[in-house]
């Protein structure tokens, strides 16, 4: 049977509209059978710097937009649009309110475990913040790393393999990468603790995480390149990472038309106090 998720809140960031690898599709198929409240787009939805260079933007880019504005609409649900450092043409709008969309720096969502901060995290990477430019450069370097990685994957499955990530398989290995991401983390959770949050809720990295480290709930909703994992508040108020193909054997639907991409290990998500229900699920 085919269901809709009903949750509270859904959060996705890193989308990348405009940029070839950007998984759209899969994105708004989840929005629209997703029944919530409140949506957080958490930076990076809009691509401004693949489309100034070798981006295009496309018919499915066109019906992500199309999904969100008919969730505003028919459903009143409210969007909260958090500006990310390839957005950042966003920045001469902040902050901007009308009717049911706001597009903020940061967002602070209210929660029964206490008070989350929302950011992209651009402003905790070095490099993006005092080297734009270099920033950019390793953009397009990233963006040639994803086409030769879709190449070896049409190889791959030509020879009836699973598919392949190569980025990810560099931020596992490589010994830089690594330390940056565990550096990244660390900063996050000392400006939650300066906020006086409880937890932070962040993007910007591609890698997905549910982890409490200390006294700071660290939350990073990974990406819709090639993670495609959002973060979901249960109505129960419990923070979930789900992967899209676990939201796809939940809800029992899946985008015709569509290649499967190479499989990935949803992360786990971690237990709190509260006892986890199944979740809740409408039919459509």
């Amino acid at each position: 049977m085919k269901t809709k998720l009903r949750i509270k809140t859904l959060i996705m960031s890193d989308i990348h509209l405009g940029m070839a690898d950007s998984k759209a599709v899969q994105a708004a198929h989840m929005l629209r059978h997703c029944k919530c409240e409140q949506i957080i787009l958490n930076g990076d939805i809009i691509d401004t710097w693949a489309l100034k260079s070798s981006g295009k933007w496309r018919h499915e880019h066109t019906h992500f937009v199309r999904t969100l504005l008919k969730k505003m609409e028919k459903e009143g649900t409210e969007v909260i649009y958090v500006r990310g450092n390839h957005d950042d043409i966003l920045d001469s709008f902040l902050p901007f309110k009308m009717a049911g969309l706001s597009i903020v720096d940061e967002h602070v969502h209210q929660s029964p475990h206490g008070r989350y901060l929302v950011v992209h995290g651009d402003g905790f990477d070095h490099v993006t913040t005092n080297h734009a430019w270099l920033a950019k450069a390793g953009a397009v370097g990233y963006d040639m790393l994803l086409r030769l990685n879709r190449l070896y994957n049409h190889w791959l499955r030509w020879r009836g393999k699973d598919g392949f990530s190569l980025s990810r398989w560099v931020k596992a290995r490589v010994k830089q990468a690594v330390g940056f991401v565990g550096r990244y983390e660390e900063q996050l959770q000392n400006l939650a603790r300066w906020k006086k949050c409880h937890g932070i809720i962040c993007g910007h990295i591609h890698t997905p995480a549910d982890k409490q480290i200390d006294d700071i709930h660290y939350l990073n909703s990974g990406d819709w390149v090639e993670s495609m994992t959002a973060v979901v508040e249960h109505l129960d108020r419990r923070f979930e990472v789900l992967s899209y193909h676990d939201f796809c054997r939940l809800t029992g639907r899946q985008p015709k038309g569509v290649t499967p991409s190479y499989p990935l290990p949803a992360p786990r998500p971690r237990p709190l106090a509260l006892p986890k229900p199944v979740p809740e699920l409408v039919a459509a």
